[in-house]
């Protein structure tokens, strides 16, 4: 009962989801330099004998702040922050209209109500405003306008590069949803991030939206039943890239293709091994909105301390676990998935990805292994393998150096273990790195480094992708759609993924975010990722995006539990888990 119980929740706290968010809007170099402006413009009104006009300025600043924070801007609101009388105000706004620099949306469908908002124009003048300034003030007081004294003066910051990617802009039209955009999504960081900032996507997409967060098997069962309605209780889904191959073999995901040759959608920014993850029968179902490798978490300090080269084998690995194991301290070597089901199945596909075989019989390839148009006998189980064997066995051994509770122990816990300083190392996925990445308190915080997964003979270095795209549900109704897809756009756009960033998330599926100087100083682990993108060294055929992929996992973590638990041997979990998987596979028809 404690097992079913625990994978209930696999995931830890993030299925709550406050009824009123809380925006935690990190300060960026754009919004510092409207408050200088805006003081400067103070300072100068006050000193000199000027004509204050329509103060233009101010309103461009209060609908520009407004717009980075997710306030909602009107025209009244506007004009009582202009401090003019109103009709000098009003006279002021229409003409900011008329010039194209704000959008006058209607916030209902008669029109009688507007909200302000800033253009894309204005948006990109005032970026480039920033830089003028920026230099003038360099050139005027002989400084060079990169310099740190020239941003001291100015915002206290590093100098704008031309790879900082502008802030989102709201969308002319406001979405036509009945009822408000209705998003099922992952329990995790990033959607997190993405709820709290919940008010600034209303204000983008100028209609409500209401989420709904589940864990990773919980999520799954959503979508499922979602699929057995007439018309889909949601607008967008949120798919687990190994899912695609079940989802849309079933017709329950709408293919995206139309919409992306319609619109010319360039896809070259995301990291191609999730585009194509995102895709089945040669159709893409699924736009990434976070790609999160599975790394080797390992604290520095410990290993440099006790002597301790980081490991790049397994034996290395169960060597350093062994050192690093201190019970009678309450210091572990490491932790990992262990947990009952998807959890260890997952870990067991992993495993023997590291002794060189999937856990399906995938075609072998150049660098790997092909894992999109699988069929017939390359969807046949590998458990009766020298790798599944030999992974097995390397369970065993780092079961004897892991916390007591690993057996309860799944994504959250693994990652809430190793940020609590309970464990010297980890496996973990970088969607949870902000436990200790940005959390000062983690005894692990700026003491963590990262490897791609550990090999054993005959494996070669990899990093197991993970994350999630986002989907249209096949079942939702026709007259939603358009909608829909111009919503799931913009949430997997440039600009939004910097922002769920700046607010608590460290995964991004596009390789310029990456490369955001705002984005990468945030924390080391975005330009760890963005190399070993670069390297190619990400895989997703360990975990490969295949009809009924899930019920082999699920297979295989029932089945191999029972050898960690010490109640059944290797080869009878192993000979077990085959009958059973070949059995399911067979009554699909696959071979």
């Amino acid at each position: 009962m404690n097992d079913q119980l625990h994978e209930l929740r696999p995931e830890g706290p993030y299925e709550e989801l406050s009824e009123t968010p809380m925006p935690r809007l990190s300060s960026t170099e754009f919004a510092r330099f409207l408050d200088f402006i805006e003081k400067f413009e103070d300072a100068t009104e006050q000193s000199l004998s000027t004509t204050q006009g329509y103060r233009e300025l101010h309103m461009m600043i209060h609908v520009m702040r407004n717009h980075l924070a997710g306030r909602l801007t009107t025209p009244t609101s506007l004009a009582d922050a202009s401090g003019l009388s109103y009709g000098t105000a009003k006279r002021g706004i229409e003409s900011i209209i008329k010039r194209g620099l704000i959008l006058s949306r209607p916030r209902t469908k008669s029109g009688k109500t507007v909200s302000l908002h800033p253009s894309h124009a204005m948006i990109e003048e005032w970026e480039n405003y920033a830089n003028r300034i920026k230099a003038l003030v360099g050139n005027t007081f002989g400084l060079d306008p990169t310099s740190d004294a020239t941003n001291r003066i100015i915002l206290d910051e590093p100098y704008q590069s031309p790879d900082v990617i502008s802030p989102p802009a709201v969308l002319s039209q406001r979405l036509d949803l009945k009822g408000g955009l209705r998003v099922l999504m992952h329990a995790d960081p990033t959607f997190m991030a993405m709820h709290n900032l919940k008010r600034q996507l209303e204000a983008i997409f100028g209609v409500d939206i209401k989420n709904k967060a589940k864990s990773i098997d919980s999520l799954r069962e959503e979508i499922l039943a979602n699929a057995r309605f007439a018309h889909s209780h949601y607008d967008i889904v949120t798919c687990n890239l190994p899912w695609f191959g079940e989802l849309a073999s079933q017709d329950m995901l709408l293919p995206l293709d139309d919409f992306i040759d319609r619109e010319s959608y360039n896809l070259s920014d995301f990291h191609s091994v999730a585009i194509h993850s995102a895709r089945y029968a040669g159709k893409q179902y699924g736009i990434p909105v976070q790609s999160t490798p599975e790394l080797l978490c390992y604290r520095k300090d410990i290993l440099e301390s006790a002597g301790l080269m980081p490991p790049t084998t397994t034996e290395q690995l169960t060597k350093v676990a062994r050192a690093l194991h201190d019970p009678g301290k309450g210091l572990y070597g490491i932790a990992w998935n262990a947990a009952r089901g998807t959890p260890l199945g997952h870990t067991f596909a992993f495993l023997m990805a590291k002794f060189g075989q999937p856990i399906i019989n995938l075609q072998r390839i150049d660098g790997g292994y092909a894992f999109e148009d699988v069929t017939g006998d390359q969807l046949r189980p590998m458990f009766l393998t020298d790798a599944a064997f030999r992974a097995c066995e390397y369970m065993l051994d780092i079961l004897k150096y892991s916390p007591p509770n690993i057996l309860q122990m799944s994504w959250y816990e693994r990652a809430r273990s190793y940020a609590a300083g309970e464990v010297s190392m980890a496996y973990c996925y970088t969607s949870l790195a902000p436990l200790f990445e940005l959390n000062e308190k983690s005894p692990a915080w700026r003491h963590t480094g990262y490897l791609p997964h550990t090999v054993g003979n005959r494996g070669r270095p990899f990093v197991p992708i993970g994350g999630y795209a986002l989907a249209i549900p096949a079942n939702l109704s026709e007259e939603r759609v358009d909608a829909a897809w111009a919503a799931l756009r913009h949430l997997t756009c440039r600009s939004m993924s910097k922002l769920y960033i700046l607010n608590g998330s460290l995964v991004t599926s596009r390789l310029s975010v990456s490369r955001d100087p705002e984005v990468s100083s945030l924390s080391p682990l975005i330009s760890v990722v963005d190399r070993m993108a670069r390297e190619g060294i990400f895989q997703a055929w360990p975990r490969p995006p295949v009809p009924d992929i899930n019920a082999i996992f699920d297979v295989a973590g029932q089945e191999i539990f029972e050898v960690l638990a010490g109640r059944r041997s290797i080869k009878q979990a192993l000979t077990r888990a085959q009958d059973q998987a070949d059995k399911l596979m067979r009554s699909k028809g696959y071979y």
